[in-house]
């Protein structure tokens, strides 16, 4: 008999449906922390354009995960799987239901479904290397480079997705096997945790014009000023920071490339785009319980429901907080 499996609460969807306030929400009534799954808000500096939570909201209910490197630096899914499982460990350890939040679906199955990841880590050298030569022949060079070598993986990355083409070469250079080979692995190993999981919709038409809203409130907000601070500060264009959607555009704008007005115009079509990937890859998941955000009111309702099966399926009482 193995160890009993950690309980993880976990709830998902796509951007701009409403995760963090229903979040907030829920880690209010039950005293969980959050855990956050969302692969933008990981980087400093990074404040208005990736939604990540004011200092208020931390206040209130402290988060986990965010503000972890600066824009420069690379942060993987391994390294993600590295930082989440010790704290899960040690939320539930302390009492508290681990509680992971966001729409980063790689984040949250490279840690439920135990992702085998090589165990050579990363090469500094190599992947400055590759981002050299993407910075000059485009990094189409490097995912056909990829497609003769590991033909499966560059079949799920985008040509323009540098970072991850980046690392997938860089696995089969260290490891000598192609990074698809990750997920046969991982298909053999069992869950460490008895997972519940919720996902936060809204219908098509109410989350796209809520995109559009939130697009606007963050320029409205100062993201431009966000960016333009960052570039100043010596961060490069493509530093992983500013390949972030919303980052790259204004980016683009800075340096004379497009008007403010098409820069915007691309940052809400490629939400919606991301929206759109989002719910395709969670609809895949048939164990995730989904909600649908009310179009007017409180989300009094969805965070019942969540709280009411926490205490019925972990048996977890509501320890409230405020």
């Amino acid at each position: 008999m193995g160890s009993p499996k950690i309980p993880l609460l976990a709830l998902v969807g796509p951007t701009a449906a409403g995760k963090s306030a229903l979040a907030l929400e829920v880690a209010r009534r039950l005293g969980n922390e959050i855990i956050s799954a969302d692969s933008a808000q990981v980087y400093r500096g990074l404040d208005i354009g990736t939604a990540k939570p004011s200092a208020a909201e931390q206040r209130l209910i402290r988060h986990h995960l965010i503000d972890l490197v600066d824009p420069d630096e690379d942060y993987s899914v391994a390294d993600y799987q590295r930082d989440a499982r010790p704290l899960i460990a040690r939320q539930w350890h302390q009492g508290r239901l681990p509680f992971i939040v966001g729409g980063t679906g790689l984040y949250l199955q490279a840690v439920t479904a135990d992702y085998a990841f090589g165990s050579r880590g990363k090469d500094e050298a190599l992947r400055r290397r590759l981002n050299a030569e993407a910075a000059a022949a485009g990094p189409e060079v490097l995912h056909r480079r990829l497609q003769r070598l590991d033909p499966a993986a560059a079949a799920k990355i985008h040509p323009n997705d540098r970072r991850r083409i980046i690392r997938a070469l860089e696995v089969y250079t260290l490891e000598g096997r192609p990074i698809s080979q990750q997920v046969e692995r991982t298909e053999k190993r069992e869950s460490p945790y008895q997972l519940l999981t919720f996902g936060l919709t809204r219908p098509r038409p109410l989350l796209y014009r809520a995109i559009e809203e939130r697009t606007e409130e963050m320029l409205a907000r100062g993201m431009l000023d966000e960016v333009r601070g960052l570039l100043e500060r010596g961060y490069p264009r493509h530093s992983p920071g500013l390949q972030i959607l919303g980052y790259r555009q204004l980016a683009a704008y800075l340096d004379g490339e497009t008007t403010l007005a098409e820069a915007a115009a691309a940052i809400k079509q490629e939400t919606r785009r991301l929206a759109k990937r989002q719910l395709t890859w969670f609809r895949r998941d048939r164990e995730i319980i989904w909600l649908e955000r009310p179009a007017e009111g409180s989300l009094a309702g969805p965070a019942e429901i969540i709280v009411g099966a926490v205490k019925e399926i972990f048996g977890y009482t509501e320890n409230k907080i405020g």
